[in-house]
């Protein structure tokens, strides 16, 4: 990561409208967005299978001057 920029994950208990307004206290701007799928085992008698759990919501910023 270079100077200047930072990462900033969408907590458990946060809006994406509350994480936005945590970056730009900091002195960052949101230029970019990743969403990343959270699966979770399931065994089925013998089986195991995945389902979706949830999603990681991380974005990058730059800082403002």
């Amino acid at each position: 990561m270079s100077k200047g920029k930072q990462k900033f994950e969408v907590l458990e208990n946060e809006s994406i409208d509350d994480c936005l307004e945590r970056m730009k206290k900091a002195g960052y701007m949101a230029v970019k967005r990743t969403e990343k799928p959270i699966f979770k085992e399931v065994k089925d008698g013998g089986n195991i299978t995945y389902e979706p759990a949830g999603r990681q919501i991380i974005f990058e910023g730059i800082q403002m001057n």
